[in-house]
């Protein structure tokens, strides 16, 4: 959630992130209505209670001095107070709630190098690596996806094989069973391709751990105050799957777990940056997906994942943002794979981020 105090001392700076993301920017006033009103409710419950302290000493002089006609008028003067301020408190609490549920809803304040734009046509590529073999038949989308950038690749005249095909020629995956046990977007990995995952896994866990990062297998489930401390869960919910009769989610990334992890604690900065590398399988929905990337085990509701996680000052947050994305480029480049990183536009980010890059492995088929 975003901090009220950003909103109360430079609205302005969130107006102009919520224009840059294509969202409405009068939500800021909205917000900042509730909070007037929040204060005012809780300056006047703070006065009326003077009021009652004062009272409340009344009373006692009078019980002393035996003034019990005056004793009578000052207790029904308390009672009035009483009854105020409950009836206040009552709107503070609301005044309050309307005000928080309207914060939850602002989007992190974008940073100032993500490009406009509300598609994913506006995302812009800031770099490629690696000598791509591209299909003839796939040129021309290929040089379209470039944007100017001059890469190394060579055309190809054989039509590579998809990833479907070869997970049943190869006998490497099953798909069809997985969807008579499981439903559909699951999966059997099978032989290689399954040591495969767990040793990709395993290797960029190790790399990352070279590099001073904690090793985490973290809860795969947590509870909604906890998810909601890490995800816009009101935008997210539907891509979650929840345990029915208890308050728990299943995770859809290492990152909710990781995130959560010191919640409600307090992090020494002479501590930061406290680096982890986690891994987990992540459980996603999926919703609205049809038709799109849905065959094969692209886009399915369970997968594993090696996510690396960062708490730090605030100042430092920017450079640690280069540098997983260095070390997620590191690894790439040690297996060979061919890949271009892109700038994803303001529109397209999700609620929690002020900038991402999206790593794009080439796929020829």
């Amino acid at each position: 959630m975003i901090d009220i105090n950003l909103l109360r001392t430079n609205p302005e700076l969130v107006k102009w992130s919520q224009r840059k993301r294509g969202e409405d920017d009068s939500i800021v006033d909205k917000v900042l209505e509730y909070d007037k009103l929040w204060r005012e409710t809780i300056r006047k419950i703070n006065d009326l209670r003077k009021e009652r302290n004062k009272k409340s000493a009344e009373v006692a002089k009078l019980k002393k001095e035996g003034k019990l006609e005056d004793l009578e008028r000052i207790r029904k003067e308390m009672k009035e107070l009483n009854s105020k301020i409950e009836e206040l408190e009552k709107k503070e609490k609301e005044y309050k709630e309307l005000r928080d549920r309207l914060l939850m809803s602002i989007p992190n304040i974008v940073h100032e190098t993500v490009p406009d734009g509300l598609s994913e046509e506006d995302n812009v590529p800031i770099r490629f690596w690696g000598h791509f073999k591209v299909w003839e038949g796939y040129l021309d989308v290929f040089k379209e996806q470039l944007k100017g950038h001059n890469v190394d690749y060579e055309i190809i005249s054989w039509k590579p094989k998809s990833h479907v095909d070869l997970l049943e020629e190869l006998d490497i995956g099953d798909t069809k069973r997985a969807a008579k046990v499981a439903g559909s977007r699951f999966y059997y990995l099978k032989n290689e391709l399954a040591l495969l995952d767990l040793a990709i896994a395993i290797f960029a866990i190790e790399e990352l751990v070279k590099k001073g990062y904690t090793p985490v297998i973290p809860p795969y489930m947590l509870r909604r105050e906890a998810m909601e401390g890490v995800t816009d869960l009101s935008a997210f919910e539907e891509m979650l799957y929840k345990i029915e009769d208890e308050d728990l989610y299943l995770i859809a990334t290492a990152e909710h777990s990781i995130g959560a992890m010191f919640m409600d604690e307090i992090l020494e900065e002479k501590d930061l940056p406290l680096k982890f590398v986690g891994f987990s399988p992540c459980f996603r929905k999926e919703a609205g997906a049809h038709g799109r990337d849905t065959k094969g085990i692209f886009r399915v509701h369970q997968f594993h994942k090696v996510e690396q996680f960062i708490f730090s000052h605030p100042e430092d947050s920017w450079s640690l943002h280069e540098e997983i994305t260095r070390n997620a480029e590191d690894l790439l480049q040690k297996l060979g794979i061919p890949y271009r990183v892109v700038n994803i536009c303001a529109g397209e980010l999700g609620a929690v981020a002020a900038k991402k890059y999206d790593i794009e492995a080439w796929m020829p088929a």
